[in-house]
């Protein structure tokens, strides 16, 4: 299996308000960037659409190394939340309905075809990565305004 480290991060302007993502993707001394974003969105949404098109865009399984500043993203996977909202009908302990599913349904079956190990980082702490691809989420939210 190919290893590859991926890097993402999100951005919104306001929250809810303009949004954007971004991701590098490393492989074997190549790197790939990916961005995008959304005009009326959350930052949580952000984070994860970085992890869900950076994961999309492999074309084969992969042992991915994956450094995000996003505590909701990888709590809700490292912790097994997602798996329990999932399992209840996407619905969390206190009884409300889950975040994102929309997302998550998409994020997980790609969790099952890579082998995913989370990083957690402190944003804006002058990681080279985290700062590049807030700098992309950044940019694609300014778009919309």
């Amino acid at each position: 299996m190919k290893t590859v480290y991926i890097y993402t991060d999100g951005a919104c302007s306001g929250n809810p308000g303009p949004g954007g993502w971004g991701a590098i993707l490393r492989y074997n001394g190549t790197e790939k960037e990916l961005s995008g974003g959304e005009e009326h969105t959350t930052n949580n949404r952000m984070e994860m659409c970085a992890v869900l098109y950076a994961l999309n865009a492999l074309k084969e399984p992969c042992e991915v190394i994956l450094t995000s500043d996003s505590k909701y993203v990888i709590d809700s996977i490292t912790k097994g939340w997602v798996y329990g909202w999932q399992k209840k009908g996407w619905k969390k302990s206190d009884g409300k309905m889950a975040l994102n599913i929309d997302l998550w349904e998409q994020i997980l079956p790609l969790l099952k075809k890579h082998k995913v190990t989370f990083n957690w980082i402190k944003g804006h702490a002058g990681h080279p990565e985290n700062e590049r691809c807030d700098a992309m989420a950044v940019a694609e939210s300014q778009k919309f305004k």
